[in-house]
């Protein structure tokens, strides 16, 4: 499709949702119309008679109660705020050289220059209109606070072209001419969005949108929500019937855009969008491997960007499919033509934090940064010493002696020997390898308490109270044994707990004042940030899946008060062990053979290979 056959799509569809838009208004107007020539029939003798009278006292309050709905559905649609993407806004004093590629960029393709430039925490580049009148100014700093935008003042935004936002990850990976054959395609997009007919199909399209979503709020009294589920019904059936139209429109315009950037750096382009897809890997892998275990723990890594290309480096260097990406690193980085790039880093890597998690604005005594060379001490070490430490807390529930049942006993304390007792197969012909099958037929009466049934008074010990979540159905803890079954049920309804109690104590500080950084310079947020996080990166962590980390957390702590191991950060798997300078890659397999069989054998062997001694007390936080 040739960039005017594009356009002129795009054009068609743009009016066939105009025109449905003129349908709507002419049918809310047509018994109005009716009811004034009725009533204009008054004066003038004609349409007189009982008939006549009836029709027009029945039509006349139809016709008021018509435009009465239709004003409203037409006064939500105006007021209604468009959704906005969440960004760090680039002011040109922040980024000369990266305005003046752009501005480069599209002079060459001849359409109009973005309005502005953004960045954004995701891998994806796209045009973004802000012309409505509630994207000129922020919302009130009481009611949202944000992060600031980095070097950016509150000017009035321009009104002409739409913003141009770009994935921060592209910025700091890409070189500066992958970067502008990237972008190509983005910028051209600009031309047919000029055009009258699409921007006005374009803003009914969106004002409609916001209709939608303003009437489903549930925050209103019980008139209001009425009322508004009448004019929310009205703003659907409106949105569905021009869907496909502006579906449509929207291909015409990205084939329009393709079409005109393929004089643009087309070779280049084929390079850089293998660029592309490696630079999401890595920052998928970034985020879930690393940056959240710190989200978690209340720290949010200021150098997320910076830590994507360490990653995507490492990969280079493990992946021989990555081989030859590395030799790019010589050339100008992207975020040179940022004139500040560990501020703007800073900005986007909080703006992420709030997004894929949550969290406040600004830095808080729950709430700070922590650089990469800071991270396996602050974060890592933290991490580990306080699942060790809930592990223990769990057991104590559990009425687990420390050190009950052990070959060598040691002092009474927080000691993996503990863990291992109490979740060993207490059988007499402990089979290594086990039938799944069997496994999931045991029951729970078949394996006595590993303290032989007696708590510290010597008295029995009734049967622990069922736990929320502790389900024998549940499908995750379907091949454990009961003891791992029931532990991974409390250490999950406890993670549970403490994470509600962390949800409280955010949303109170929420109007609370935080401190400045550079990343929150006290600038309100154009986005609704009452629901955050708006884009969770995992689903709730499993129990076996809690319970394999919390067992692992303190084999570390083991390893690390009584070996003199140390923690780590792995750009590719988060947080790590090193025994020796050397990373630890074989501790999972042996947890999940103590969690499913109950077996410490094969994790017991590890430790007396690695000289950790079990036995001995930890240091917990």
């Amino acid at each position: 499709m040739s960039s005017e056959a594009g356009v002129q799509t795009a054009r068609s569809r743009a009016l066939a949702v105009l025109r449905l838009r003129g349908r709507a208004l002419a049918v809310a107007l047509l018994p109005a119309a009716a009811a004034v020539i009725l009533l204009v029939g008054v004066p003038t003798g004609h349409f007189t008679g009982t008939g006549w009278d009836i029709a027009r006292w029945t039509l006349t309050p139809l016709a008021a109660l018509v435009l009465l709905t239709a004003a409203g559905v037409a006064l939500v649609v105006a007021r209604a705020r468009p959704a906005m993407s969440p960004t760090v806004e680039i002011a040109e004093e922040a980024a000369p050289d990266l305005y003046r590629m752009v501005r480069d960029l599209a002079d060459r393709l001849a359409v109009p220059v973005p309005s502005a430039i953004a960045l954004t925490p995701d891998c994806d580049s796209w045009l973004e209109d802000r012309t409505h009148p509630a994207h000129g100014r922020p919302p009130p700093a009481e009611e949202h606070g944000d992060i600031a935008d980095a070097g950016r003042h509150p000017h009035r935004r321009a009104v002409a072209a739409p913003v141009l936002v770009i994935g921060s990850p592209f910025l700091w990976w890409m070189r500066v001419g992958e970067l502008r054959a990237v972008l190509a395609p983005v910028v051209a997009g600009t031309g047919p969005s000029a055009h009258p007919d699409i921007a006005a199909a374009r803003r009914f399209v969106r004002g409609l949108d916001a209709a939608v979503a303003v009437t489903s709020e549930h925050r209103r009294g019980p008139v209001f929500r009425t009322v508004f589920a009448g004019l929310g019904w009205i703003a659907r059936v409106l949105l569905r019937s021009c869907r496909v139209h502006a579906a449509e429109m929207e291909r015409g315009v990205a084939a329009a855009a393709a079409e005109r950037a393929q004089a643009v750096d087309y070779g280049l382009r084929i390079v850089a969008q293998e660029q592309v897809g490696l630079a999401y890997a890595g920052w998928d892998r970034l985020l879930t491997r690393v940056a959240l275990p710190a989200w978690r723990m209340g720290r949010w890594p200021s150098r997320l960007n910076a830590g994507v290309v360490a990653a995507l480096t490492e990969l280079s260097r493990r992946d021989r499919l990555a081989e030859g990406f590395a030799s790019r690193l010589g050339e100008r980085p992207a975020c040179d033509l940022l004139e500040e790039p560990g501020t703007v880093d800073e900005a986007t890597s909080l703006l992420a934090a709030r997004l894929f998690h949550g969290g406040p604005a600004g830095s808080g005594p729950d709430w700070s940064p922590v650089h990469w060379g800071d991270y396996p001490e602050e974060v890592v070490d933290r991490k580990w010493r306080t699942d060790a430490a809930r592990l223990h807390r769990v057991l104590d529930t559990l009425g687990v002696r420390p050190g009950a049942g052990a070959e060598n006993p040691g002092p009474d304390g927080p000691t993996l020997s503990r863990v291992l007792d109490h979740l060993t197969h207490p059988g007499p012909n402990l089979d290594p390898h086990p039938d799944p099958d069997s496994r999931a037929e045991r029951s729970p009466s078949t394996f006595p308490p590993a303290d032989g049934g007696r708590g510290a008074d010597g008295e029995r010990e009734a049967a622990p109270a069922p736990v929320a979540g502790a389900d024998s159905d549940d499908e995750d803890l379907v091949g454990t044994t009961p003891r791992s079954a029931a532990l991974a049920a409390r250490i999950s309804a406890e993670v549970a707990r403490e994470g509600a109690a962390a949800t409280a104590r955010a949303a109170s500080t929420v109007s609370a004042p935080t401190a400045p950084t550079a990343a929150s310079a006290g600038l309100a947020s154009p986005w609704d940030d009452r629901a955050l996080p708006l884009l969770p990166l995992q689903p709730p962590r499993t129990g076996r899946e809690l319970l394999a980390d919390h067992i692992t957390a303190m084999v570390c702590c083991a390893a690390m008060d009584t070996l003199g191991a140390t923690p780590g950060l792995d750009w590719l798997d988060g947080p790590t062990l090193l025994v020796g300078g050397a990373r630890v890659t074989d501790l999972p397999a042996q947890v999940m053979m103590l969690i499913e069989d109950g077996d410490p054998t094969a994790l017991r062997l590890w430790l007396a290979r690695q000289g950790i001694r079990p036995e001995k007390p930890v240091r917990l936080v």
